[in-house]
């Protein structure tokens, strides 16, 4: 498979400004693939330090000196370490938080020397509060499951990809294609965008395997949970991690989870499976200046699942019965506000951890709810998610008014056009929506969102 950030990958082995890598994700999102992946194509040589299936591998860290830190592991794995031709990866770096702290000092005295690190649960070692962090002398990159632009690629359908790239405002899609396009949306929210998931969809073509293999993604991650939690908050932490894909793109209220749970003890439970990458949060803004995070209140927010397929299997759907049915409108349109957050985060900035944000307005008689607030350079953008061809813009021309925002967005089945300010957006199109915004500001010169 094809993964867009190896792009990313090839731009920091070529900087002269590099530092030391650490790739981040969630655990089977395909890390420790891409690594060996771009280190056998593009290094001479390619040598892999994994902590968790040698744990003797840690003593090579006793010390910081680079120098000497090489020369043990050349000893202990048998292979030459040769600085600009060599690919060094620390893979499971968390088991290792020393390696994590000699990152610094190979930017400092072995720069030439390329070197990343990942791992399945490096947040948790990244955010313990005995851990300091070499600011500075590291660099990030961030990988979520594939997007949809990524399955098509995986799917042969390079094609599509293609075509749509080259998709301007006012351009029309013909209808046979854009009942394709729509029909693999549907296949690919069946599936999800797990590598060992739709690898094995395109060796076996067995929706039932993949169904196993989702099964097995899932009870990995739970096996998990006692690597990071404490025993006493297991019970919380399985309760939450149960619950989670059914409430989905809806406020979080914690007495949906369990009445008899204190929200303080929630609330850890909360951070540890955010930490994991198997939920985002997202949280309520007021849009009225940025960056967004500055008006955010933590206090009101939703949730959004690691992956769409996942969620769906996690909710017992058959994964079967998925491909028979409409499931874009499934449980009102939810997994469709799921499918085009995980589709905005796999496209957003990989050099850092992205957020995404609601709006919302409580007035009597009055409310009003914008499922998506991202920006665009400058520019705020509201956006509207609709399931079905139809469907009422009343909160998104609200937030317009409001803000004075110039420009919103609505993702519906309905093909590309722009009408009274409303860029609509079919779900296949996400990957383009920052390059339509910005050629509509190139064809509008005035055409900014303001806010108030």
């Amino acid at each position: 498979m094809e993964r867009d950030i190896e792009k990313d990958l090839v731009k920091w082995k070529n900087s002269i400004l590099r530092l030391p890598l650490l790739l981040r994700g969630a655990r089977q999102v395909g890390k420790s693939w891409v690594v060996e992946k771009f280190g056998r194509q593009h290094f001479e040589s390619f040598v892999v330090v994994n902590f968790e299936q040698n744990p003797l591998a840690r003593a090579c860290f006793d010390t910081l000196f680079p120098e000497k830190i090489v020369s043990a592991i050349e000893l202990l794995t048998s292979s030459l370490i040769t600085p600009g031709k060599t690919l060094l990866f620390l893979d499971e770096i968390q088991e290792c938080p020393s390696a994590i702290m000699a990152l610094r000092y190979f930017k400092e005295q072995m720069p030439a020397l390329h070197v990343i690190g990942a791992g399945s649960l490096l947040e948790f070692a990244l955010n313990d509060d005995q851990f300091s962090m070499p600011v500075g002398r590291v660099q990030f990159l961030y990988l979520y499951p594939l997007s949809f632009y990524e399955f098509l690629r995986a799917m042969k359908r390079e094609n599509l990809v293609a075509y749509l790239n080259t998709l301007s405002i006012g351009s029309t899609v013909p209808a046979p294609i854009h009942e394709e396009l729509l029909r693999l949306i549907r296949e690919y929210m069946a599936l999800g965008g797990m590598p060992a998931v739709l690898s094995a969809y395109l060796q076996t073509k067995s929706v039932l395997q993949c169904q196993d293999i989702q099964s097995d993604i899932l009870s990995t991650y739970r096996r998990d949970f006692g690597k990071y939690a404490k025993i006493s908050q297991h019970k919380i932490l399985s309760l939450l991690f149960e619950k989670a894909p059914g409430l989905i793109a809806q406020w979080f209220k914690y007495s949906k989870v369990d009445p008899d749970i204190q929200p303080r003890e929630m609330k850890i439970a909360l951070q540890l499976l955010s930490l994991a990458g198997l939920i985002y949060k997202i949280n309520s803004t007021s849009a009225s200046g940025l960056p967004l995070t500055t008006t955010q209140n933590e206090k009101k927010f939703k949730l959004i699942f690691l992956d769409v397929g996942l969620a769906k299997r996690a909710s017992f759907l058959d994964i079967s019965a998925l491909f028979h049915e409409d499931i874009i409108l499934l449980n009102g349109g939810l997994f469709t506000e799921q499918f085009v957050g995980q589709e905005l985060l796999a496209y957003s900035d990989k050099k850092s951890d992205s957020h995404l944000f609601f709006w919302v307005r409580e007035e009597k008689n009055s409310s009003a709810e914008v499922d998506f607030m991202i920006t665009i350079g400058s520019q705020i953008i509201p956006i509207e998610v609709k399931s079905g061809l139809k469907g009422r813009m009343k909160s998104l021309k609200i937030f317009m008014t409001e803000k004075q925002a110039k420009l919103g967005v609505r993702i519906s089945l309905a093909t590309l056009s722009l009408t009274d300010n409303i860029l609509s957006l079919p779900l296949y199109m996400i990957g383009e929506l920052s390059r339509l915004v910005v050629e509509i500001q190139r064809q509008k010169p005035n055409f900014e969102t303001g806010s108030r």
